[in-house]
């Protein structure tokens, strides 16, 4: 395999896993929404608002919609082509990336990602109702979990599975950081409302869009805390969307792909980097020193990390 093959390749299977990631975490998001929506207390915020914020398209979204309300939502964050976001982009994305590489996956691989692209195409060409949207949104989570059962199933334990593994933990990570960081700044509506209804809701919502609601109880037993969600969906290395989790998969990815070239590179230095921060600090001293100057620093990190991957590997 020549190294210019080697950066189309590794860059189509890096962005092919960070395709089938921002697909499920859209409908993620939506999923979140509409929750919050259904239990939407007086004096609460637009919720619809805080699911655009939170998947970083306000600026595209309102560019095309003069009103903020589910129905637009939902079409702009699920099936809005224009949206290079919006899962059926994304998942299109995807599947075009596949195919470049496609003697790079295994049968089985391919087949999930080329299935669910026929499904979600079929389920999203035209506007969902309100009453089907729960079914597409388990159809859209389903889907890409099927895609990630049969990579992991199936594919060799190689340089094209590490590709694969930093796309997915490098959006992932840039999901729950974006997500975290909405929470504290645009879905809280005001100071009075900590520990309320309102407040208890989002919390649920929250945990709710990075599939950590259960899991939470489980391990915290206790009411919803701020310090506690921080502390899990930053640094708690066993919970699989955190921060923690996403780096030190990164980390060892990196790691391997640095063992077959024989030398260590810029990417595992700022990998490194970033892993430190989540592991030397507790909870409280992010907090205090601004949650939210934390997560825009992490997330600028990690956009450079993806950056610089690039470049080291030659992507085209």
């Amino acid at each position: 395999m020549t190294r210019m093959l080697l950066g189309r390749t590794a860059s189509g299977l890096f962005w092919m896993h960070r395709y089938i990631e921002r697909a499920e975490n859209m409908a993620r998001l939506v999923d979140a929404g509409m929750r919050m929506s259904l239990t939407k207390s007086s004096g609460s915020p637009d919720q619809w608002i805080s699911v655009v914020n939170s998947a970083g398209a306000s600026d595209a979204f309102n560019a095309t919609h003069s009103k903020c309300n589910a129905a637009n939502v939902v079409d702009f964050l699920l099936r809005d082509l224009s949206n290079p976001s919006s899962v059926l982009s994304a998942i299109t994305a995807a599947r075009t990336n596949a195919r470049m590489v496609r003697t790079a996956l295994t049968q089985d691989a391919w087949e999930a990602v080329n299935s669910a692209w026929q499904t979600l195409k079929t389920l999203l060409a035209t506007k969902v109702p309100e009453n089907n949207l729960p079914f597409v949104l388990s159809t859209i989570k389903r889907e890409t979990a099927l895609i990630r059962g049969a990579f992991h199933g199936t594919m060799l334990r190689s340089e094209i599975f590490n590709f694969s593994l930093l796309g997915t933990y490098i959006e992932r990570a840039d999901n729950t950081a974006r997500i975290l960081d909405v929470k504290y700044y645009v879905l809280l509506p005001s100071i009075s409302y900590v520990g309320s209804s309102i407040d208890n809701v989002q919390w649920e919502s929250l945990l709710r869009s990075v599939s950590a609601h259960r899991s939470y109880r489980w391990e915290y037993e206790a009411e919803y805390r701020p310090a506690n969600i921080a502390h899990y969906l930053i640094l708690n290395d066993r919970m699989p969307r955190s921060l923690a989790f996403c780096y030190h998969n990164i980390v060892v990815n990196l790691a391997y792909l640095a063992a077959g070239s024989g030398a260590r590179n810029a990417s595992n230095t700022i990998a490194d980097t970033v892993k430190t921060t989540l592991t030397g600090r507790t909870v409280a001293q992010i907090i205090d020193g601004g949650l939210h100057e934390f997560l825009v620093g992490f997330i600028d990190l990690n956009n450079q990390l993806g950056n610089v991957i690039a470049e080291t590997y030659n992507f085209d």
